[in-house]
């Protein structure tokens, strides 16, 4: 299944792990996880702190929901943040050589990797 803006809500069910969760609220509280991840990149953005624990804790969780299928989800959906996104996706071990999302495949390499993410990191 090829995941796309217009199919995002499809992917995450097909993916989502029904064992870790009984109902479609906690379906829904999981999916708003993305939201957190977001609110908290564009604050350290912004030039506020990084708050590398809280970030961390909810991609974890976004991976125990989704499985590998999350990286592409949270690439997707966080894409204006990818260079803040990545070393936290290359410090748990999920990241892989490609991503693709709305038709598009990109290369690992191709992006770039934020020094003082990677330094907060480094510390835990």
């Amino acid at each position: 299944m090829e995941l796309s803006d217009n199919n995002f809500l499809l992917y995450a069910a097909h993916f989502y792990d029904m064992n870790s969760a009984a109902s479609t609220d906690e379906f829904e509280d999981d999916l708003k996880r993305f939201q957190y991840i977001k609110r908290l990149l564009k604050r350290y953005h912004d030039g506020k702190e990084l708050k590398t624990r809280l970030i961390l804790n909810h991609v974890i969780v976004i991976y125990n929901c989704f499985g590998n299928a999350a990286t592409n989800m949270l690439f997707m959906r966080l894409w204006e943040y990818r260079e803040y996104l990545k070393p936290f996706i290359l410090f748990l071990n999920y990241m892989p050589n490609r991503i693709s999302f709305n038709g598009k495949v990109i290369h690992e390499s191709d992006i770039a990797l934020d020094e003082i993410v990677i330094r907060e990191l480094r510390n835990i």
